[in-house]
């Protein structure tokens, strides 16, 4: 028997593409030219960043001899060889300061005003010279970041305060009115009392569907069909319970019709679940996964064919609802600031609030009756303000808590040094489950960087969700379903969502100066698999942060009512165990910046460490634990019941 023989080495020279694919009857010329296709790049637009494609070129790296984005620069030239790249800004991105170079190692042109167009300095941050997640940094004797001013988008002029860890607006940032502006292209409308009775029949809809568990498995057969067959089962349900709510309204809609004659309400209806969530995270947290996946694969081609209608619209936005209606120059009105603003009654006698309360009542009416014609009516006006005003409420819930931390973290622990071991922010890897090994120092800006980091993503979270919303349903971007190591999942990239948050990433770094650790951002891959999953994971951030405040302000609460001679048991027992409230409050602190910032949570190194998820992935390996600490009472005492119980997780 002989065996077959391949082709000799002077046949594969002198060959070409077709012969080969022949000889080895590998390959097709469908394959070839797709390999091909896959190999070409884009063709990058005339001055654009040709990393990303999108954005006007800024920098130009004199090594690299290519043009880059401010972000993109940041990014590729922050380690490693490149680190020591010098980058030229571009003479468009420069406008009227002078093309100066800048090293990576600092700015030129210190005294050169920037523009919109320059909006970052090309100074890259020290981090690991592998850009991977780090088991040291050499931080050692670095003195904590004071005031390294920054420039946003727009010229925003921001710096970071060390004091309080927020990257604050300046005085020579835009006004309120232009800040708002902007914002209102992100904040969704709230919902009239109509599209919340949709809202239940959506819900009620959404909860009795079992789309994901038929859609998502591996099997064989038609899967186009079984995803038509679903959301028309879906459509359905949702025409019976409108005809059920109301019978004339139904019968108007679907009395000899089929569904592509509702597809403007089917639009509404779906629009209206989308926008809801947006502005309440915790609110239909197993229907909203059910309404997206089932929203993505009725973009793909051959399901919309079969289905022959959309289901998609524009979620409705704040912006959107003025600029249909011409009336967008209401957000220029001083008085909105007044009108929409948060009212705290922490820190303030009843009298106070009373006349804040009094204050934001009559700013609303002046705003609705200035500005009411027959077009715009004084009803659509004040659920515009009232939607602003609830943007306001979302950020005092999930970005303020950030706020409070990096206050604890600045005032109660010194950066430099520890004043004992119990109150040592230093990790050791391998010790009580630590994935990283950091001192005191790396330890401290490492949390601080953290905490800055998740306080700027949940600021910016409208606008993250919108690019979550787009890039989910694209038409264009499809998934993949695969075994993640947490079941199947749908893989699939996130464009939009990635520019934003390594936008974010990189103000931020910016921001604090020295970075400890990764600055990796998993999306797309095992650890994130598209962006559904990239919203849910930092919008449980104040799930994890409001208890632990809650807690503490407890402790204050007894801490004061000591100070006025009130000692109760709960204050003599905390003094017997813990050595006083003071040192209660320390303890509990101390731990949650070591243990909830130690690169744990995974089962290997890739998934945790200190890239930017894996951080939150500490911090959730550290609430599964809670149980098991020693201050656990305090916990009780204050009325937790766990991190997703009840509201904030107390009764």
């Amino acid at each position: 028997m002989t065996m077959p023989v391949g082709p000799s080495l002077g046949e594969i020279l002198r060959s070409d593409a077709q012969n080969l694919a022949d000889a080895f009857g590998a390959t097709t010329d469908e394959d070839l030219l797709k390999d091909a296709d896959d190999n070409v790049e884009d063709a990058v637009p005339n001055g654009f960043c040709v990393e990303c494609k999108d954005q006007q070129a800024q920098a130009f790296c004199e090594q690299c001899q290519e043009d880059f984005c401010d972000v993109c620069a940041g990014m590729i030239h922050r380690t490693g060889r490149r680190k020591q790249h010098v980058l030229t800004k571009l003479a468009a991105a420069a406008d009227t300061a002078d093309a100066a170079p800048v090293t990576n190692g600092g700015a030129a042109g210190e005294g050169a005003a920037p523009t919109p167009a320059a909006d970052v300095e090309m100074q890259t941050d020290e981090s690991n010279a592998g850009g991977g997640d780090s088991d040291e940094e050499r931080l050692e004797g670095a003195s904590g970041p004071t005031s390294n001013d920054i420039q946003m988008s727009g010229a925003i002029s921001v710096s970071f305060s060390a004091h309080s860890g927020r990257v604050e607006t300046s005085g020579d940032g835009p006004s309120f009115s232009d800040w708002i502006t902007e914002r209102t292209k992100y904040i969704p409308l709230r919902l009239t009392l109509k599209e919340r009775r949709y809202l239940r029949l959506l819900e009620a809809a959404l909860s009795v569907s079992e789309y994901t568990d038929k859609v998502d498995v591996l099997m064989y057969g038609n899967k186009t069909k079984r995803m038509v067959a679903q959301i028309k089962e879906l459509c359905a349900i949702l025409s019976g319970l409108v005809l059920a709510s109301d019978y004339k309204a139904g019968q108007t809609l679907f009395e000899d019709r089929q569904f592509e004659d509702n597809e403007e309400f089917f639009q509404k209806i779906f629009e209206i679940g989308r926008r809801h969530k947006i502005m309440n995270p915790d609110k239909m947290r197993n229907e909203y996964g059910k309404l997206m996946y089932l929203l993505q694969d009725s973009q793909l081609g051959d399901v919309k064919a079969m289905l022959n209608f959309s289901t998609l619209t524009p979620i409705k936005t704040v912006y959107s609802a003025l600029e249909s209606l011409g009336v967008t120059y209401i957000l220029q009105d001083e008085m909105v600031a007044v009108a929409t603003k948060e009212i705290v009654a922490h820190g303030k006698t009843r009298s106070q609030v009373q006349l804040e309360i009094k204050q934001k009542e009559r700013a609303l009416e002046y705003l609705c009756k200035a500005y009411a014609t027959r077009d715009c009516p004084a009803d659509v006006i004040r659920q515009c303000l009232h939607s602003i005003g609830d943007n306001h409420a979302y950020l005092r819930f999930n970005r303020d808590p950030c706020d409070r931390m990096l206050g604890y973290l600045a005032t109660l622990f010194n950066s430099k040094r520890a004043e004992s071991s119990e109150l040592s922010l230093a990790i050791l890897y391998g010790r009580d489950g630590a994935r990283l090994s950091h001192s005191h120092t790396n330890q401290f800006h490492y949390v601080q960087q953290t905490l800055t980091l998740w306080r700027e993503i949940l600021h910016d979270m409208f606008m993250l969700w919108h690019h979550a919303d787009t890039d989910l349903l694209s038409a264009t971007t499809t998934y993949r379903l695969k075994d993640t190591g947490q079941g199947l999942n749908r893989v699939q990239a996130c464009p939009r969502v990635s520019r934003a948050a390594h936008a974010i990433l990189h103000r931020t770094q910016k921001a604090v100066g020295h970075w400890v650790g990764s600055a990796m951002i998993h999306l797309g891959d095992r650890n994130v698999p598209n962006a559904l999953m990239f919203i849910d994971k930092y919008n449980q951030v104040s799930s994890i942060l409001n208890p632990v405040v809650r807690v503490l302000e407890f402790l204050e609460a007894h801490e004061a009512a000591q100070r006025s001679d009130k000692v109760d048991g709960v204050v003599r027992f905390i003094e017997s165990t813990y050595g006083g409230i003071a040192q209660a409050k320390r303890l509990i602190l101390a731990d949650f910046f070591r243990s909830a910032f130690d690169g744990s949570g995974a089962d290997n190194f890739f998934d945790a460490g200190s890239c930017i998820d894996g951080r939150l992935t500490s911090a959730w390996n550290w609430c599964s634990s809670i149980e098991k600490k020693p201050y656990f009472n305090i916990f009780l005492l204050a009325g937790f019941v766990g991190f997703n119980g009840g509201p904030e997780g107390f009764n």
